[in-house]
């Protein structure tokens, strides 16, 4: 049995880049080229490999719980949120984002790749139009458990 608090330790030593999507990468609905896969144990995790591409990301991050708030009916919205709604924001928000641009996508290959498409059609992340990206966060249905 692994000690939780050397696994933080083990985390902290190791992740000098620590990736906002961390959670959708692991549960493969997103993929991104920026991020660095490894394992502690028994365990998976993500990191950043740039500081400019984390950057973003946490923009992108901080936008999605913004607009996400009220429909997940997050009392608190500066506080962590459990799993499941952490799960629901980053892989619903991503596929909604990347089906602005490709309706028919399921998956998210690059996150850094559709943030710079983001700033590209867009030129900010804010002008992104969220109302279509809060309705596939509020649709998204994470894998159920066997």
């Amino acid at each position: 049995m692994l000690n939780e608090g050397a696994y933080q330790d083990a985390y902290d030593g190791a992740v000098r880049l620590s990736c906002p999507f961390e959670k959708a990468i692991l549960s493969r609905c997103a993929g991104c080229d920026q991020a660095h896969g490894f394992n502690i144990a028994e365990r998976e995790a993500t990191a950043c490999k740039a500081p400019v591409a984390r950057e973003n990301c946490l923009t992108l991050h901080a936008l999605l719980h913004q607009n996400a708030a009220f429909t997940l009916k997050l009392m608190h919205p500066g506080e962590p949120l459990p799993h499941a709604k952490e799960l629901k924001i980053q892989c619903g928000g991503l596929l909604g984002t990347q089906q602005l641009f490709e309706p028919e996508t399921s998956v998210v290959v690059n996150i850094h790749g559709l943030i710079g498409e983001i700033q590209r059609r867009f030129g900010s992340m804010q002008d992104v139009p969220y109302l279509e990206v809060v309705k596939a966060i509020s649709a998204y249905e994470a894998r159920r458990r066997r």
